[in-house]
């Protein structure tokens, strides 16, 4: 086998660190991510980056791939990372022959999932990119300058490289095994301090917000309804909304779970926000082309709105397309909304009550100025929850409402005199 390998030259060597260390240090943050987007520990700061509709690293968080058991992706790379680096430190054939065998694994993964990122979920998330590209680079050093089989073409890769690799890669794979069970571990932890103290938290981070007025107009577009007069259900939420949002997409999926288990106790307003110049001059947002024309069409007819609601968020990306919308409307009927001028009025009044609101960043001059944003019980969310805080608040008012039974009390009394007892 001919020693022409990636550490031979000085230069090499540095930038075979670099790639390894570029590799460990993006993996550790989309795994950081992960956790904080997934299992944020406060009300206040959910790790939802929104840099824009397209470099979004929360779609990643959120996808299918996103973790297997609870390990997450990012862990994977973390190992090739830190492999690499060891290579450098301490060099050696055989560990080489490992390296380079996984560089390429590694780049046929990563390549995968730039297209998964971009052509299914639509967005691209810029530390998944900083491991693509150091992933990539990585590739390139142990292929045109790695070490190289003493036979050509598939016979030399699978005798040297794969067969010559097995032994080493059965002791890395067992060390990476237990440490993904260490990730498995830590993950149903943190999920289990979702529904425990972490929810507790939460829970009073809400109570602990001011209270707010509900908008001076409630809009008439309903996703949720318990009674006829908004006020008189025991929860209530405002919910601000983008049709081409995507963190709207999530809590739609949050409120149609909330809707089936809370049936009749439950009125949610969907009140129209899209982030769009072309109709909210609330906020200096353009993000969302085609968001105003979504609005104008589920606004047309009341009696379809809730089915022209639900089609939307279930065709999240083919919403986009200016010929989807058109074909939506020719299907409920409602052509005309896009050139209606009440229509056009009507969600224009309830895009300006978002300037009923007291300003909560100095980047903007109003309250409501992202979505969603919602008003549970007259307490402002900016952003989304997990399902279980959510949930936990959810409850949390409900329970508040509720009478105890007869012998029942709300509290836990366990006083306990502590005076000295006089002899």
């Amino acid at each position: 086998m001919v020693k022409d390998r990636t550490l031979h030259s000085c230069w090499l060597r540095f930038w075979s660190f670099v790639t390894g260390l570029g590799m460990a240090v993006f993996s550790y943050l989309t795994i950081d991510h992960f956790f904080k987007a997934n299992f944020p520990e406060t009300i206040f700061t959910g790790a939802f980056c929104d840099l824009s509709s397209f470099f979004n690293c929360d779609s990643s968080a959120y996808s299918s791939i996103a973790h297997f058991q609870g390990i997450p992706l990012g862990y994977w790379g973390l190992v090739l990372g830190i492999l690499v680096i060891i290579g450098v430190v301490l060099p050696s054939d055989r560990l080489e022959k490992v390296n380079k065998l996984l560089s390429l694994a590694n780049g046929l993964g990563v390549l995968g999932l730039f297209f998964y990122s971009v052509f299914f979920l639509k967005s691209l998330c810029l530390l998944c990119t900083g491991y693509y590209v150091f992933s990539l680079l990585n590739f390139y050093l142990f292929w045109k300058f790695g070490i190289r089989a003493d036979y050509p073409g598939w016979y030399g890769f699978i005798k040297d490289l794969v067969i010559g690799s097995l032994k080493p890669l059965v002791v890395i794979g067992m060390l990476t095994i237990m440490g993904a069970y260490g990730f498995h571990l830590f993950y149903q932890t943190k999920k289990d301090a979702m529904l425990g103290g972490v929810a507790t938290k939460v829970v009073k981070e809400f109570y602990s917000l001011e209270l707010v007025e509900n908008p001076s107009f409630i809009s008439p577009y309903w996703t949720a309804r318990a009674t006829e007069n908004f006020e008189e259900a025991p929860i209530r939420i405002v919910e601000y909304a983008d049709f081409l949002c995507p963190d709207c997409l999530f809590l739609f999926k949050q409120l149609e779970q909330l809707k089936k288990e809370y049936e009749g106790k439950i009125n949610i307003a969907f009140q129209f926000f899209p982030l769009e110049a072309k109709c909210n001059e609330v906020v200096e947002k353009d993000l969302h082309p085609g968001a105003c024309e979504l609005s104008y069409i589920a606004a047309y007819n009341p009696s379809k709105f809730l089915q022209i609601h639900d089609e939307i968020f279930r065709n999240f990306e083919k919403a986009k397309d200016p010929a989807w919308r058109l074909e939506l409307a020719k299907k409920y009927g409602v052509e005309a909304a896009l050139t209606d001028d009440r229509t056009k009025e009507l969600v224009k009044q309830i895009i300006e009550t978002g300037k009923e609101y007291q300003k909560t960043s100095d980047r903007y001059s109003y309250g409501i100025r992202s979505t969603p944003t919602m008003i549970i019980n007259n307490r402002m969310i900016i952003g989304t929850l997990p399902y279980a805080h959510l949930k936990a608040i959810i409850e949390s008012l409900l329970a508040e409402q509720e009478e105890p039974e007869t012998g029942q009390t709300r509290f836990l009394e366990n006083w306990v005199d502590t005076r000295q007892i006089k002899k």
